[in-house]
């Protein structure tokens, strides 16, 4: 079944490929026509030339995403992800997008959907607000917030925090809270590994996740990205010890 979910997303990336634009053509109308008096190049039709700057300068230094974005993601537990992006309101450096989800199990049963608010900020901050329902538990509303925090040509280093009330609809279960935080880094927006740490009170359990992450394929409107590594969680009753975890993730701008 997860070698199937592979090709469906293969086939889904051949198709997006197909359909980039092509940048090449862009730049060939962007011609050197000589340099004025105080020796700065001038360009024909440099009105263009804002776009490419955006399209081709680092992750952290391009304007906030103002396009509606999907994702799939494929995970080795033989599970599937949905999400979407769509921007409600932006200015130079935040946007505000209404968020989905949708996950499912290994069977293609339905695991959890949600929705919520982004907010984006051009130097890499963000923060998530999401109300989730989960069959057979019961809801959860939770929050999380990312900064950058140092950020130059080659490298990117942001810290995360996250805090979840989770409300069973199981009887005399009471809600409970479970937070966490990690650390992200990336080398060149292609390849980068990230810690995570997640502690829930009431059911005295941590989990731990350790990860590595490799960019694909990078254009202006698709990415492909692998991560793997490894997750575990500890109670006072039992450890899973520390499991495989991978998966791939097509993303798309429209």
């Amino acid at each position: 079944m997860f070698a199937l979910k592979l090709v469906l997303a293969a086939v889904l990336v051949v198709a997006s490929a197909r359909h980039l634009p092509q940048d090449h053509s862009t730049y060939e109308q962007v011609q050197l026509l000589g340099f004025d008096e105080d020796g700065r190049p001038v360009f024909e039709h440099e009105d263009l030339l804002p776009e490419l700057e955006e399209s081709y300068q680092p992750e952290h230094l391009a304007r906030t995403r103002r396009q509606a974005q999907g994702s799939v993601t494929l995970n080795s537990d033989g599970g599937m992800g949905l999400g979407a992006k769509i921007p409600l309101a932006h200015n130079d450096k935040n946007v505000v997008s209404a968020i989905g989800s949708m996950d499912f199990n290994n069977k293609l049963q339905p695991a959890s959907k949600g929705f919520g608010l982004a907010l984006d900020n051009v130097n890499g901050h963000g923060l998530t607000v999401m109300k989730e329902s989960i069959p057979g538990f019961g809801d959860r509303l939770s929050g999380a917030g990312k900064l950058n925090v140092f950020h130059n040509d080659n490298h990117n280093v942001a810290v995360t925090g996250s805090l979840a009330r989770n409300m069973p609809s199981i009887p005399n279960v009471p809600n409970f809270n479970t937070y966490g935080g990690g650390v992200d880094y990336m080398y060149k927006n292609k390849v980068g590994a990230s810690l995570g740490m997640a502690s829930t009170p009431f059911l005295d359990r941590k989990d731990y996740s350790a990860m590595g992450n490799l960019n694909l394929f990078r254009s202006p409107t698709t990415t492909v990205d692998f991560s793997g590594g490894f997750k575990k969680f500890e109670t006072p009753f039992m450890s899973s010890g520390w499991k495989p975890n991978f998966s791939f993730n097509l993303g798309r701008s429209f």
